[in-house]
Parts: C-alpha cells; structure tokens; sequence
C-alpha cells in the first residue's frame, strides 16, 4: 500500500483495516504493522485516515444490528490506534422505519458506548450523506445534532464528501451557493471540525439524493466548481481523498492531475 500511494504521489491516505464487506476480521500482524508505520513516516505520508467497513449501521433499530455496529466501530477505533491513524471516517446509517428523533439518539449512544469502551484519542469523522432512502445525516443540522449529544466532542469531527452534499441540495458548483453552503457549515457545525474532505464530482444532479460518484470536472458541480472549493479560504488547508470511479490506475492518476492542476 505505501508503495502504491508513493508511486501516486499521495501525500494523505485513507484505507480499509480489513475487509469492508465482511463482518469478521483477523487481528492486525504485528510484524505488517510495523512495515505499514515505518512506511507512511519514511514516506512523509501524512495524516492516515481509516475508513470504518460498509456493514455497521449504528441508526439501526434492529438489536442484533445494531450491537454489531458498535462493536465494529470500538474494533476500528482500536486499529486506528494500532495503526497510527488518528482519524476514523464513519458513514453514519440507515434510520430504515425509526423517526428521526428516535435514530439520533440511537446514534449518539452507539458513539458514548464506543468511546466509553475504547478511550484513545482518535477522532471519529462523521461522513455526510447524500439522503439516498433512509440515510441519516444529509443535512449539517441533522450532524449537528448528533455532535450535540455526544459526550466527548474533543473526538468527534466531520467529512465533508462534495458529491453527497451536492447530492444532499447543496449547491457547490455555483460561487454563491458554495459561499452559503461554507456558511451554514461553520455556523452549525463550525469549520474547527472539518478534518478532511472526500473530493468527488456528481453523476447525478443537484438534490437528486442518489449517490454516485463521478470524475473531476466532468459531473455536475464541474471544474470550476472544483478549482473554487480546492482554492476556498475554510477548505484549502484540508487533507483531500478521492473516491471516484476507476478501471485501472491510470483514472486515479487522471483525477489527481485535474486536482492538483487546479490548486493556486
């Protein structure tokens, strides 16, 4: 992996600690682990973000489900730690027939119990959602809310995903628009808690609440929509991942051009 991301000329990384679509994993190699950390710190690969599996659905009213969930997530924090990664990008659920009220306090005490089980310093980021069916935490208030309820806000942050807010009704593509969406951010949220941001042009258009990704520049919010927010006074310092759609390498090589291309 550190050998990929230098061929990239990656600066940042996010990763998987195990398998994403499986509930089950092996304890991290102790041996591996040390080649991973001695890797990213020659390599000045700086900061390691982890990804939780896509499995865990801490808004889920389904007991069985749900215990599951935290589980998943105090082990993710745990092999954050190991890793040396301080941050964990969680993808907040489904609330599937629960009232909002009733998903949000799910999830503000799945987080309490995991911080409560695990305590470390890495800081949990929550990843904002498009609003596809049931998803929680497509709105800023709605992610506000759950920081709100948690305990330990010193371990709580957010995500900011560009195609899932677009997705979400937020209007990034348009000056104005992103000016007021940086605003409502920092007002509800404020833009001490962004740590990171998922750069990922749109295939489906503003407000549609359906979540697919697209390449840079070429979906709806489009390349100067991206060369604004890259450059924006709150967004420019952040650490940037891209997760957007690839055959081979060489889409990953062309979205990290465009990018970079765009930065002044």
């Amino acid at each position: 992996m550190v050998g990929r991301a230098k061929g990239f000329g990656c600066e940042t990384i996010q990763i998987f600690s195990r398998n994403p679509r499986q509930w089950q994993s092996e304890p991290l190699a102790e041996n591996e682990v040390k080649v991973f950390k001695r890797g990213i710190e020659e390599e000045k690969i700086n900061p390691v973000f982890l990804h939780m599996p896509y499995l865990p659905n801490i808004a889920s009213g389904e007991k069985n489900l749900y215990s599951k969930s935290i589980r998943s997530l105090e082990e993710d924090l745990l092999r954050a730690q190991i890793l040396g990664s301080s941050y964990l990008v969680l993808h907040i659920g489904r609330r599937i027939t629960s009232s909002e009220d009733e998903t949000r306090e799910r999830i503000i005490q799945a987080i309490n119990n995991a911080f409560d089980e695990v305590k470390n310093k890495v800081i949990l980021l929550l990843e904002n959602a498009s609003g596809q069916g049931t998803e929680f935490g497509h709105t800023f208030s709605q992610i506000k809310a759950i920081i709100d309820g948690v305990d330990d806000k010193n371990r709580v942050g957010l995500c900011l995903d560009t195609a899932h807010a677009f997705q979400a009704g937020y209007d990034l593509s348009r000056e104005k628009r992103l000016e007021e969406t940086i605003g409502e951010l920092d007002r509800l949220i404020g833009l001490n808690k962004l740590y990171l941001l998922h750069l990922n042009d749109s295939k489906n258009s503003l407000g549609s609440h359906i979540d697919r990704h697209w390449h840079i520049g070429e979906g709806h919010i489009g390349l100067e929509g991206f060369r604004r927010i890259v450059n924006h006074r709150g967004l420019s310092h952040l650490p940037a991942i891209m997760e957007t759609p690839r055959k081979n390498d060489t889409d990953d090589l062309k979205n990290m051009s465009v990018v970079r291309g765009l930065v002044k």
